[in-house]
C-alpha cells in the first residue's frame, strides 16, 4: 500500500478527462455560442504527431486554436487528433492529454494548466496573468481566414487557472 495518496497526478487525470469530454462534446456537437479553445503542447513530447516543418517552427511548445475551422477531429482515452489549417495548408495534428500544458477556453474565463516538477513559481504567475498572455507569449498556430469576432467588453477576461504545484512534495 502507498505511503500518501498522489494527489497531483489524480487531478492532472481529472482534468485530462475534462479536456476529453469537452472534445467528445464538441466532436458530436460542434462549438456552441463564442466558445473556443487555446491548447498549449509540448511539441517534444515523443508521441506527438506533426508535420515536420511545424515541428521545426515550434520546437518546444506549440498553441493551437480550435474556433473556425478544424477537421477530423477524433477523441481517444489518451489522446486526440484533428486537422487545422496553418495559412491555406490544412495539417493533422495527434496530440496526447500528457502533452497538453494549457487548456484556456476564453469565452468562459476557464483554463487549466497542467504543472511540472522543474517549474517555478514565479514562472506560473507571470506566464498566466490573463488569457491574451497565453495566445501572444506562445505562438498561435491558428492561422484561419476568419476573422475572430470583436467583442463589446472594454477589457481582456483574466481566466480561471489551476495550478497544482502547491500540493506537490
Amino acid at each position: 500500500m502507498a505511503k500518501s495518496i498522489d494527489y497531483g497526478n489524480l487531478m492532472h487525470n481529472a482534468m485530462r478527462g475534462l479536456i476529453r469530454q469537452v472534445l467528445l462534446d464538441v466532436r458530436k456537437d460542434g462549438l456552441p455560442g463564442d466558445h473556443h479553445f487555446f491548447i498549449t503542447f509540448d511539441t517534444m513530447h515523443p508521441d506527438v504527431e506533426l508535420a515536420d516543418w511545424l515541428s521545426d517552427r515550434y520546437p518546444e511548445e506549440m498553441t493551437v486554436v480550435i474556433q473556425h475551422w478544424f477537421d477530423n477531429l477524433e477523441v481517444n482515452e489518451d489522446s486526440f487528433s484533428i486537422t487545422l489549417n496553418f495559412g491555406d495548408s490544412p495539417e493533422p495534428l495527434f496530440i496526447p492529454y500528457d502533452a497538453i500544458r494549457t487548456f484556456v477556453d476564453p469565452s468562459v474565463e476557464f483554463g487549466l494548466r497542467f504543472e511540472t516538477q522543474e517549474a517555478d513559481d514565479d514562472d506560473i504567475d507571470s506566464d498566466l496573468d490573463d488569457v491574451d498572455d497565453i495566445a501572444t507569449e506562445s505562438e498561435v498556430a491558428d492561422f484561419s481566414a476568419a476573422e475572430p469576432k470583436k467583442s463589446d467588453d472594454t477589457g481582456p477576461k483574466e481566466a480561471e487557472i489551476v495550478s497544482l504545484d502547491k500540493f506537490r512534495k
